[in-house]
């Protein structure tokens, strides 16, 4: 079988696909312009990244002070909170759940942690049918796919490629426009929304003071979601938390601004327990299942713990040139992009996913598009280091370095031979910059040694 390294060489032949770079290219260039007009409704966005990563910093140092505050308050407010130290126990207690309640249908709002955990394919092996309500979400579900970015799940097809699958799989016309094919998905899904047993979110937020649960959408169909099932499950990672109430009018607008362009996203909720008994609407029950997965590791690690304070705004993913050319697909992952390359190694290993932390030009855009000041490439130089400290790799390759090593600390080193020598050298492995490329012809004698 083989390795996600090799995996991810292989797939990354897509950066050649012309096509695939057209349609994110078009894509992303929509993003670049919304959310170039959402900075300039800031007067001074650096101030606000500067209050946010801090508060994020605050709160990822007392992780566990401010998730003890919002179960307290949780509990006040009648949500049941559910700890959960891996995805297969969170699994566990959410198959638990439905089972009591004799589900069978299920509604989904985008959650990129229920992808973490494989919800979906669990729900099926246990009988129950999960329905993605998000527009993206639903799209690749139809498809058998994944997402393939954090924010915006079907950025990688075109409205045509839409419209040729939900001809494949409803019958609809083949020259059908978005605004035809959202009708269609918008009249499938309210009638699976009346009839769902149980309605799954994710968290944007855990608001602590409050016992809250923040959510952040545009389309409806989270509120949707929590309305009509009688019992409403949030997962969470544990790193969603934040102080007060009054960090949301911080991070709500910087979240929108950030990740789609908006001024503020179109429905912004602050969810607070099942539905009390003087109200006529909502879940008759509200579990928020908070999920470790490792993310205490993470706190741990004196600056690799600076990635928990990621709002999972999808911003650096936009600024990556490595994702906008190999797409989120080629990570293999449920986190892609330079987001995903720094924390999927403390998810899961190093020895799977250290390469990733490769797949990176060191440019910087990330760190400084980040709302909350995550030093993303220098995480990545971390990464790295780490990656290599653990593999302890070939001796040939050991070997190499050092004589690379050497040959560059000197200029004398390096003129030690002569070009013939050196392009012998280089054939050894003609596919040392890739199938690509071609490595340039050494002149015969160094340019240093040349005289005019």
């Amino acid at each position: 079988m083989s390795s996600v390294k090799d995996i991810f060489l292989k797939d990354s032949q897509i950066a050649f696909d012309r096509r695939h770079r057209r349609t994110i290219g078009v894509n992303m260039s929509k993003y670049n312009q919304s959310a170039k007009k959402g900075k300039e409704r800031y007067q001074n966005m650096e101030l606000a990244k500067q209050r946010a990563s801090y508060i994020k910093a605050k709160t990822v140092a007392n992780l566990a002070g401010y998730l003890e505050e919002f179960e307290r308050n949780a509990v006040k407010n009648n949500i049941e909170v559910v700890w959960a130290r891996t995805g297969e126990e969170a699994v566990s207690e959410i198959i638990s759940i439905l089972k009591k309640e004799n589900a069978r249908l299920l509604v989904k709002s985008k959650s990129m942690i229920s992808e973490e955990i494989a919800l979906n394919e669990n729900l099926e092996k246990a009988g129950v049918e999960p329905v993605e309500t998000d527009l993206g979400e639903f799209i690749v579900q139809v498809a058998g796919e994944k997402p393939y970015h954090i924010l915006t799940p079907a950025m990688h097809k075109s409205k045509e490629d839409v419209a040729q699958l939900f001809n494949e799989k409803f019958d609809t016309p083949p020259d059908s426009t978005p605004e035809e094919l959202t009708k269609f998905v918008r009249s499938k899904l309210r009638k699976i929304f009346t009839t769902a047993d149980v309605g799954v979110t994710g968290a944007n937020f855990l608001v602590a003071d409050a016992g809250g649960v923040a959510l952040t959408e545009n389309e409806g169909n989270a509120s949707m979601s929590v309305s009509f099932p009688k019992v409403h499950i949030v997962i969470s990672g544990i790193e969603k938390v934040l102080p007060s109430l009054h960090d949301l009018p911080l991070f709500w607008p910087l979240l929108s601004a950030m990740g789609t362009g908006q001024m503020v996203t179109v429905y912004n909720s602050l969810l607070t327990g099942p539905k009390k008994a003087a109200e006529d609407n909502g879940p008759e029950k509200m579990v928020v299942v908070l999920l470790d997965n490792k993310r205490t590791e993470i706190a741990r690690e004196k600056e690799i713990s600076e990635s928990l304070k990621c709002i999972r705004c999808g911003a650096c993913l936009n600024a990556c040139p490595i994702y906008k050319n190999v797409g989120g697909y080629t990570y293999n992952t449920t986190y892609s992009g330079p987001i995903g390359s720094v924390i999927t190694p403390w998810l899961h290993d190093f020895k799977s996913y250290g390469h990733l932390s490769f797949a990176c030009t060191v440019c910087g855009a990330c760190s400084e598009v980040c709302p909350v000041k995550i030093p993303l490439h220098y995480l990545l130089l971390l990464n790295r280091k780490k990656h290599v400290e653990q593999q302890n790799e070939k001796f040939s390759w050991n070997m190499g370095m050092k004589a690379y090593a050497h040959a560059f600390i000197k200029r004398r080193n390096l003129d030690a031979v002569n070009g013939d020598i050196k392009n012998i050298a280089i054939n050894l492995n003609k596919n040392i910059l890739g199938k690509q490329k071609e490595f340039p012809h050494f002149a015969k004698k160094s340019f240093s040694k040349k005289r005019s």
